[in-house]
């Protein structure tokens, strides 16, 4: 598989990650109406009372939901030192919930949580480094924070530091040092991690090339509903490729990335139609799955599209659709679309 599955990564740390839930002396989560009391009771001190209050009203738990409420009682017990109503606090400037968006606080607040080695602040610090939000953007100090909230075992700081070792960013490239912090947070059952650790395998970079790894891997992404992965199962069940060629699988994983919106895909998933393979062959499905393709830009489903057009097959009949679809083809150097159209 070539480069241009990976390269279409983004560094996707989960920019919507979630406030950081409380440890084992804080959960909230499913409790009822009474919870809210009990929490109060058990906690230590005023700050931590205060972070469970927060806590309570973010998400609406024995009272109304109220993220302006959430806010002031995170700032009380933020503002005495407690790291995570720290992180909170930054959190909520960052997506502007109960407060102003502020990227400036948001730094603020995540910076005070970090440096008492809070791992989701290090890594939200990190992440506001690498975007220059609230601060100067510096590739070195998210490389920083993204390693001290990787070294605790943070899963999106872990992929994150992978991924700037991958494209060299805030220091020197190093595939090797990228596999494995991708591997780290693949381990944790991390979806970006598997197919980025897969696709190294696939190409043999920063570990030895190898099939049955790289399939191991897109299959663990590709069982969380991960397309690229999905797609890229499909394609080695297509190939034989680290795994038992199999039609009918990499028509089922083509057919779960494709109905995701994946174009290369739907364009697979049309030429498994068209030509009877992993299925009964069906021209309209075929012509329906270029189709979807082809509106996304893929040039050899437009082609396709175009020829189902201009033989009739699955379509009517129509010689000005043909060249339409010919055409867009062509314009992305599609020699047979232009040799087509004369």
């Amino acid at each position: 598989m070539d480069e241009e599955l990976e390269s279409s990564l983004v560094p996707k740390p989960s920019s919507s990650l979630e406030l950081s839930k409380p440890g084992t002396s804080r959960i909230l989560s499913g409790m009822v109406a009474e919870t809210l009391e009990l929490a109060r009771e058990t906690a230590t001190d005023e700050p931590e009372k205060w972070f469970q209050t927060g806590e309570a009203y973010y998400y609406g738990l024995g009272v109304p939901q109220d993220y302006a409420e959430a806010a002031k009682w995170y700032r009380k017990a933020a503002e005495l030192g407690l790291a995570a109503s720290q992180c909170n606090l930054g959190l909520m400037y960052d997506n502007g919930r109960g407060v102003p968006q502020d990227d400036t606080e948001a730094a603020k607040w995540y910076r005070k949580a970090s440096e008492q080695g809070h791992a989701a602040a290090q890594f939200k610090i990190g992440l506001i480094y690498v975007k220059g939000r609230g601060v100067t953007q510096d590739d070195a100090e998210a490389v920083k924070w993204y390693r001290k909230a990787a070294d605790q075992g943070h899963a999106d700081a872990q992929f994150s530091l992978g991924w700037m070792y991958r494209i060299g960013r805030g220091g020197t490239q190093d595939d090797a040092e990228a596999a494995k912090w991708y591997r780290k947070a693949a381990e944790q059952g991390y979806a970006d991690a598997q197919f980025s650790l897969g696709w190294m395998y696939d190409n043999g970079q920063g570990v030895t090339q190898d099939d049955a790894e790289a399939a191991k891997w897109f299959r663990k992404a590709a069982e969380q509903g991960y397309a690229k992965a999905q797609f890229n199962l499909g394609l080695m069940y297509d190939n034989g490729q680290g795994v038992t060629q199999d039609d009918a699988e990499a028509a089922k994983w083509y057919r779960k990335a494709a109905d995701q919106g994946d174009a290369a895909a739907q364009y697979s998933l049309g030429w498994m139609y068209d030509n009877g393979q992993g299925m009964t062959q069906d021209d309209a499905e075929a012509a329906k799955w270029y189709r979807k393709a082809a509106e996304q830009g893929d040039s050899m489903a437009q082609f396709n599209l175009g020829l189902m057009y201009d033989n009739g097959r699955g379509v009517p009949q129509d010689n000005t659709e043909a060249a339409k679809w010919y055409r867009k083809a062509a314009e992305q150097g599609y020699a047979n679309a232009q040799f087509n159209l004369g």
